[in-house]
């Protein structure tokens, strides 16, 4: 048996899902890829997927091997990169996730773009404010905003948005305008709630180079972005909107942007390109960070250019 091609067969099978996903990405017929996985695990002595007609899981000891040979596959792919011609068509699953409204307004539009250049390749985007696992989930690349950063992941700040307090024009006819974030306690004020943790995210300000919370008066919360939005645009109150999502209605008179830029300043959203492991940071994962740096250095300079880490920075 040649086990590398064995251990190939069974990380196509993970990542498709399918044995019949992985013979279509193999190029070869189901048959062939069921008996591949037989001989694995005759050899290895133990069972590494649960198969029915209808499902396929992995199991204990199947999960442990998993996440041990695609480590071999991806330094295999490295090893292949490092001589290869700049050339080389990046081909195969490129699986990405991103906070859902990040994904939604910045990563899905761009994406297009970078599929036209690498026809080959098999994009997967999943937008979600939940917990995300690369292992577990097969996610090759995360984009997160700074709550979501945990240990045990590589992680290097990319990007740093603004974040712009808005109302519609209706409720500040109202309600009257604030002056300052320390009027935000006498305003209805939409608030977001984070999925993860169930917890509000905070709306920090920066005054005299020193960050702080506005204490703010929540009177309807969501854990969806978008709601907030179209919520602040009817008159409910006022919300904090990353400049991506806040920048068509302030354009359309729908919202207007509060504060002067100089008595207070929104503290920004950091967005940070993160992997599993080094290792993880295979070719086509490069490519696409280079790809999307590249949009965001032009729309939000970054600034402060230094690499933040959790174990280490991802780009050097």
């Amino acid at each position: 048996m040649n086990l590398l091609a064995a251990i190939a067969s069974f990380i196509k099978v993970v990542e498709s899902g399918s044995i019949v996903g992985a013979a279509k990405r193999l190029g070869v017929s189901a048959a062939a890829v069921s008996q591949t996985l037989n001989r694995l695990e005759t050899h290895l002595g133990v069972r590494l997927l649960q198969r029915t007609t209808r499902s396929l899981a992995l199991t204990e000891n199947g999960a442990v091997y998993y996440e041990k040979v695609r480590r071999i596959a991806q330094d295999l792919e490295s090893a292949q990169s490092a001589i290869s011609s700049d050339e080389t068509e990046l081909q195969g699953r490129l699986s990405i996730a991103s906070t859902a409204a990040f994904g939604r307004h910045v990563l899905a539009p761009l994406i297009a773009g970078f599929a036209a250049q690498h026809p080959r390749l098999l994009i997967e985007l999943s937008t979600t404010d939940n917990k995300i696992n690369h292992i577990q989930d097969r996610i090759d690349l995360s984009l997160r905003i700074k709550p979501q950063l945990e240990d045990g992941i590589v992680a290097r700040k990319i990007a740093s948005l603004p974040f712009i307090l808005c109302a519609a024009p209706v409720y500040l006819e109202r309600a009257g305008w604030p002056q300052s974030p320390d009027d935000l306690q006498q305003h209805a004020c939409l608030a977001f709630r984070y999925p993860l943790d169930g917890r509000f995210l905070r709306w920090g300000f920066i005054r005299d180079g020193q960050r702080y919370d506005a204490d703010i008066n929540a009177t309807a919360i969501s854990d969806d972005i978008d709601a907030l939005a179209h919520m602040a645009v009817n008159g409910m109150g006022i919300t904090r909107l990353a400049e991506f999502v806040a920048a068509p209605f302030i354009q359309r008179g729908q919202l207007v942007p509060l504060f002067e830029p100089d008595s207070a300043g929104t503290e920004p959203m950091e967005i940070y390109a993160c992997v599993q492991e080094r290792a993880a940071m295979t070719t086509k994962v490069r490519a696409f960070v280079d790809y999307l740096t590249a949009y965001l250095a032009g729309r939000w300079p970054l600034g402060d250019a230094s690499a933040t880490g959790i174990r280490g920075n991802l780009l050097n």
